[in-house]
């Protein structure tokens, strides 16, 4: 067992935890406290309080507010544009990694400003319309094609942005009523001739090979390992 700790000299003798066998005239005259007054001309000395230093301005409230209050992000700038890989050029084929067309390979046109990669399939030979893709989703090959005669100068990001329809207003019946079918969304005229363009000067471009090449999935099976292989 660990030893039972002294009481105190200072204090005293005590009859339990707490409370001294002395009383208070005898502990003021053990304590000297009689001297310190004689000294300072029957008066305990009085030390001046320090001044708090000056709370910083951008010290925080101390109570906050009990709902949660949105505050606008505070941007220093616009964000710049992605720097392109140097394998990616135009006219290189690219294997898409996520999203719809996943394991399809399509023909890499140019960089937006947004950053984005223009690519396309094309359409006709393997489903992947013009799209924008990130490059962090894709992987460049080492087959390329040549893209003379297909102008994409005008194709930026504001193609891509659907025009906002207004809202409908619904009334009792149009809430509780659940739609069964989907509404398919029609594409703009615009936006289908300038997919016919394009496809129409890469695919003149494509021989019978790279259209079998493009046509094809690519999938990986059991034992490839990606990491050795030469796209």
């Amino acid at each position: 067992m660990a030893p039972k700790a002294k009481p105190s000299r200072a204090a005293g003798p005590e009859l339990h935890r707490g409370i001294g066998r002395e009383g208070r005239s005898k502990t003021y005259k053990r304590r000297g406290l009689w001297a310190i007054k004689k000294k300072n001309g029957g008066k305990f000395p009085v030390h001046e309080k320090k001044e708090k230093a000056a709370e910083p301005e951008s010290k925080g409230p101390r109570f906050y507010p009990a709902d949660d209050v949105k505050k606008p992000l505070r941007r220093r700038g616009a964000p710049k544009a992605a720097k392109l890989r140097a394998s990616l050029t135009p006219g290189t084929v690219v294997i898409l990694l996520a999203g719809r067309f996943k394991g399809k390979r399509a023909i890499f046109l140019k960089q937006l400003e947004s950053g984005l990669l223009l690519v396309t399939g094309p359409f006709v030979v393997n489903g992947v319309p013009l799209k924008r893709v990130n490059q962090a989703y894709v992987i460049a090959t080492s087959t390329k094609v040549e893209l003379k005669g297909s102008d994409v100068s005008k194709l930026e990001d504001s193609h891509f942005k659907a025009a906002d329809k207004p809202k409908e207003k619904k009334g009792e019946e149009g809430f509780f009523k659940k739609d069964t079918e989907p509404e398919e969304k029609e594409l703009s005229k615009e936006y289908i001739e300038r997919q016919k363009t394009v496809d129409e000067a890469l695919v003149k471009a494509l021989s019978p090979e790279l259209k079998g090449y493009l046509g094809a999935r690519f999938t990986l099976h059991a034992g490839d390992r990606p990491h050795l292989m030469k796209f």
